[in-house]
Parts: structure tokens; sequence; C-alpha cells
């Protein structure tokens, strides 16, 4: 017998964020959202994306047992920046059973329905810097800080209950050079000098830099990004969400933001110190142990991820990520960096994909959002 219950407590909240811990125990490529957050999603004074968003979360029990969870995210700036009537399921965690999935999704679909919807997509979040798409190929490889682990059966159970592809990322292992290409390092002291751009990473500490360009970055981003798939700009009270919780986990070598003659963000590259075994031992749980590990993990890391590299449409094509890409490397170079992968690329993203091609690189996962129409 399998039932679908709208998350209503905060017993049930808890035993929302807590199933993928479950479902996950034995998997060491699983590495968990931070819990605090999870356990805020539903929180407005906690969630600020609840300004824009309406969501609802959802357990499954079978037999009397939880048996998965999904979340309905109805993104309302999304739906009117596309002119689509969709709602998103996030947060699907689910055993090997498709009427368990077919169960969650539909309760999803009611909800979206319910409001006048008539799409269905996902695993999308709030927003893209919100977890997203699910891994259809790569299972044998540890998942990064900004991305979900799953099972190799998911797409099996979302397709199983209706769903075809909708958008398709890919994630790549970069091989780390012996020393940094002389014509990398040419071009990007031609451009710099040419265009007068100052590396505002060199000139302040970083959380004065966050304090001060933080907002005018992300909307930079937003510009850089309007055209991909799904992308929702973030704004106001977001971004602040947002720059609180990367700021804490940015190593400013690993990190550039140019700024033009003046003074105007123009392009901004995020690498963070991969924090993803500190979170594995506890689980996502902040403890004063996890917070230790944490800083050493940011302070002198081994691995690092690739998060983003946007440059304001004014300036793209002109060779402004090599000034970021340079320096990067110098770093990673200088510090005797092991591994760098990273997070997810739209197929559909050309710009991005041959902002890499100065480094030699391997795709190692895959990972889509499906789609499906509301009946």
């Amino acid at each position: 017998m399998i039932t679908v219950t709208a998350v209503k407590t905060a017993k049930q909240m808890r035993e929302f964020v807590r199933f993928p811990l479950e479902l996950y125990k034995n998997c060491d490529k699983y590495v968990p959202a931070l819990y605090g957050d999870e356990l805020n999603l539903t929180n407005p004074k906690k969630n600020p994306m609840l300004a824009e968003c309406e969501i609802c979360c959802y357990l499954a029990k079978k037999d009397g047992k939880t048996a998965g969870r999904v979340a309905a995210i109805l993104q309302r700036k999304y739906n009117e920046i596309s002119g689509r009537k969709c709602i998103r399921f996030s947060r699907f965690d689910c055993i090997d059973d498709s009427n368990v999935a077919k169960a969650l999704l539909d309760a999803v679909e009611t909800f979206g329905k319910k409001r006048g919807m008539d799409t269905i997509h996902g695993p999308w979040g709030f927003n893209d810097q919100d977890r997203e798409g699910l891994l259809t190929y790569g299972f044998d490889r540890r998942a990064t800080y900004a991305t979900n682990y799953n099972y190799e059966y998911y797409e099996k159970l979302v397709r199983g209950a209706g769903f075809s592809d909708e958008s398709e990322w890919v994630e790549y292992d970069f091989t780390i050079p012996d020393s940094l290409d002389p014509r990398i390092e040419h071009v990007a002291g031609y451009i710099q000098k040419k265009l007068a751009l100052q590396e505002l990473a060199e000139s302040m500490p970083m959380n004065k830099l966050i304090r001060r360009y933080g907002h005018e970055a992300l909307e930079m981003t937003n510009l850089a990004y309007a055209a991909l798939d799904c992308y929702v700009p973030v704004e106001g009270k977001v971004i602040d969400h947002i720059l609180k919780q990367f700021a804490t986990v940015i190593n400013p070598r690993y990190f550039s933001m140019l700024a033009n003659k003046e003074g105007k963000v123009i392009a901004m590259a995020v690498v963070l110190p991969s924090i993803c075994k500190p979170l594995q031992k506890s689980g996502g749980k902040m403890t004063l142990p996890t917070i230790f590990r944490l800083m050493k993990a940011i302070a002198k890391p081994k691995e690092l991820e690739m998060v983003l590299i946007a440059v304001h449409p004014d300036y793209q094509k002109m060779g402004v990520n090599s000034v970021m890409m340079a320096r990067i490397i110098r770093n990673v170079l200088a510090d005797k960096i092991e591994h760098i992968e990273s997070n997810p690329e739209l197929i559909t993203n050309n710009a991005v994909q041959e902002q890499w091609n100065a480094m030699e690189r391997e795709i190692v996962k895959r990972r889509k959002c499906f789609v499906k129409k509301i009946d």
C-alpha cells in the first residue's frame, strides 16, 4: 500500500530531510546538502526564495515505511519570464519502485494543476544556484558540493511516469597542466592591458569585495546567463542568501572578478575548494568538528570545483576569460592542486564550452531534466 502525504509538521520535515541520508547511507558517491538549509525549505523567514516561489514537500510511504520524497516548486518569476505554465519537481528521491515514483510525481502534478499549470518538469530547483538535473551517466563518480547524486534506476522511474527529455548538462574532469601555457599568459596580459581591466580579487579582502561588489557581480551574471534553459535571475534578498552561502567557501586564490576602467564588474570566475568530504562525514550538519574540517578544506584544498564563469554580454568573445583563467591556473599550479572537476554545463551553452578549450578535459558525468504535459 502506497500513501503520499504533504509535509505539514516539523517532525515530517525532519523525515523529509533525513530520507536521502538513509537511502544513500552506504553510498560513498552521495554528498548531502546542508542539513539546516534543507530543514528550512518551507520557512519564509529562512528561505528568501519563497518571496517568488511556492513550495510543497511530500513524503511517500509503502506499507508504512518511508519510501520516497519530492518537492513541488511553483517558480512564478520563471513562468512570467518564459510565458510558460510550469510546476517544478525537486528533491526527488525514491526507492526502486515505479509505483512509489509515480505517486510522488502525480502529487506534484496535482499541486500544479490546481494552480493552473499545464506542464511539470524537473528536477529543477528554486533557481540555478540550487541543485538541478538527474544524473544519467557517471554513477561511479562522487557528486560535487553543488550537485545531486542519484542511483541509476532514477531515470527509468521518471521516464516510466511519462516524462521525456528537456535539458542536458555535462560535467568535466580537467587535466592539470605542468605549467601555464605561454600563449594563455600572453593573451591574458594583452587583453587585460588593452581593456584596462582590474583584478578585484587582488585589490581587497574577500569579505570586503563581496560586500562591495557581490550584488553587482550576480546582476552581471544574470545578464550573461539570461538565454540559458529555464534560467531564473537572482535578485534582492536571494542574492544576499547566495552570497552568505558561497562567500564563506571561496578561497580568493581560485576566484577572479574583473572590473573595467569605469570600475564596473564585467566578469567573474568562481572555482571553489571541494568541501564534499566534511559534509559526507557529518551528513550535512554543521557541527563544530565539521566547521574545523571545512576551514581546513577551504584554506588548503587538494580538490577544486569549477562553479561558474560569467562575462558581461558587452565583453563576450573578447578573450576576457583568459585573464581570469590565467590567474586561477597559476595559483592551482603553485598550490599543487590534485583534482579539478566542473559543475554542470548545459550542452547548449557553447560560449562556456569554448572557454575551457585551453584545458584538456573529459566528460565524466551527464545529467538531464525531464518534462511532461499535465493532462
